[in-house]
């Protein structure tokens, strides 16, 4: 029996988890595993023969994240667009012109049935019907309905697929944020983006592969927090977390050199340093040793790539002028959606932007204004920027929040004044770019924008449908682990949206 890989040169991640797993290891370890299941399950490739090798050889790829795409890709990189606190679906995108009719009366039982509502409005002794009070208008040579709110969105609307029926398990934000962007409204799953990167890996050297900015938004409205749970790792490896760029200061933290130190020397005691960890790398073979080696390396190449990465003085006046005049105020959302297209450029393979601000309980109509203000413009931008640079057709862009809104108003309902619960039943998303064919609907409500009547959208159809852009097969794409092979989509039957696909 040879003790030689199955693969030549493995990779670092991969000779630490073979020496982790000797046979020695394996054995000493045994009292607590039982059987072959367990021998199947642990030891290492070169134990394993036939079948059995391969399969053992494509887990261990797998869990180093080294993951041939399952076909071939039509996206190489995610921009996503998270407008955290629900955006109003029926003030958007579903536009519902019999609702005029329904002004202030009650939502009729045969639509609510007996739903489930938050505990912000179970106890209203009435549920009104508040129709938008904003002005639809067709839009591109689809003629697509769309908010006066969105006016640049309008324009580039023939790019989008806007999928009207997405539905979620969760009625409250943390849970449903978590839900949305993790595929379970259980803490401790890996995001989407960092799944995807562990997947595909990045394209740069001097940047993370997953990327995450939270820009400062308009409305007056408080937001809830943000958790790192978004766009952290889960049970996968730690170097798969997103990177959170902060909007003012230091872009990243603890990048810097301190005072009094300069690169030579920052340099040289990382070399130390490394040589210490290789040391606790030959003794212990944990493969999170090396994550450790390579973060404090990517942090040292940081340095350089960072400050080019956020400088936006070699941007043209044209280009800046199309992501409107915040985007040369830091931590904008505009600021945001350039700093995006330039880490695309760069390679990064996934960013994630989340803008707070859409949890609008009450003053909807003035409060709304603002955040479409902030995103409208920008989005657009991106979509024409990325189009122009020949960067769309192999970048998908997706834009949603985690819930929808009520039709019916929270608290006192006004012609001019009304706000809206959480709703997840249904609400409006749409994707662009690589593999979506433009200008296409998915899905259709009722009357009252309340339930599904067409197509519906589980939030991991759409997580299925972002892998399959991206060349991999949701249902064959797993992690190992407490003895389970975990999906992002999980256990249940999701499907991929093919009906938007180019």
């Amino acid at each position: 029996m040879s003790d030689q890989p199955i693969i030549p040169n493995p990779h670092p991640l991969l000779q630490d988890y073979v020496r982790y797993e000797t046979r020695r290891q394996f054995f000493k370890r045994g009292a607590s595993l039982l059987g072959t299941a367990a021998l199947a399950m642990m030891a290492p490739r070169w134990l394993m023969a036939g079948e059995n090798k391969a399969k053992a050889a494509k887990d261990m790829a797998r869990a180093l994240g080294a993951v041939p795409v399952h076909f071939p890709a039509k996206a190489k990189q995610v921009i996503y667009l998270h407008m955290v606190g629900g955006p109003p679906q029926m003030d958007l995108f579903d536009y519902k012109p019999g609702l005029a009719e329904h002004f202030d009366k009650n939502l009729p039982d045969s639509v609510r049935m007996g739903q489930r509502i938050t505990t912000m409005t179970s106890g209203q002794s009435r549920f009104p019907v508040a129709p938008t009070m904003f002005k639809f208008q067709q839009a591109g040579q689809s003629g697509r309905w769309i908010s006066e709110l969105l006016p640049h969105t309008a324009r580039v609307v023939d790019e989008l697929a806007v999928i009207k029926s997405v539905q979620t398990n969760a009625i409250n934000h943390d849970p449903a944020c978590t839900f949305v962007t993790t595929g379970s409204e259980v803490p401790g799953k890996p995001s989407l983006g960092s799944w995807l990167s562990y997947g595909l890996g990045s394209d740069s050297n001097n940047l993370p592969a997953f990327v995450v900015l939270t820009p400062r938004w308009s409305s007056k409205q408080a937001a809830q927090a943000l958790f790192a749970r978004m766009w952290s790792s889960g049970f996968l490896p730690s170097r798969f977390t997103g990177v959170a760029l902060r909007s003012v200061g230091d872009p990243v933290l603890y990048i810097e050199n301190p005072q009094g130190v300069d690169a030579v020397s920052r340099r040289a005691m990382l070399d130390s340093l490394n040589e210490l960890n290789q040391l606790t790398r030959q003794k212990f073979a944990d493969p999170e040793t090396t994550t450790r080696i390579a973060q404090y390396e990517m942090a040292f190449r940081m340095q350089s790539s960072v400050p080019d990465l956020v400088d936006l003085s070699g941007e043209t006046q044209e280009t800046l002028d199309l992501y409107g005049s915040d985007v040369q105020r830091p931590g904008s959302f505009a600021a945001s959606a350039l700093l995006a297209r330039r880490m695309v450029e760069r390679g990064v393979r996934v960013v994630q932007i989340l803008h707070r601000g859409w949890d609008q309980h009450g003053s909807l109509p003035s409060e709304i204004r603002h955040q479409c203000s902030d995103v409208d413009q920008p989005a657009a931008a991106l979509l024409q920027d990325l189009k122009r640079r020949g960067l769309l057709d192999s970048t998908l862009v997706v834009w949603g929040g985690e819930f929808g809104r009520t039709v019916y108003s929270q608290g006192t309902l006004t012609p001019v004044n009304y706000g809206r619960d959480h709703h997840p039943r249904n609400f409006c998303m749409w994707m662009a770019g690589g593999g979506i064919r433009g200008g296409t609907v998915f899905g259709a409500t009722d009357d009252f924008s309340y339930n599904i009547v067409e197509n519906p959208c589980h939030v991991n159809d759409l997580n299925a449908t972002i892998m399959h852009c991206l060349g991999i097969d949701h249902t064959r794409f797993s992690y190992r682990y407490q003895g389970l092979d975990q999906r992002l989509t999980g256990v249940e039957e999701q499907r991929v949206v093919s009906e938007i696909l180019a």
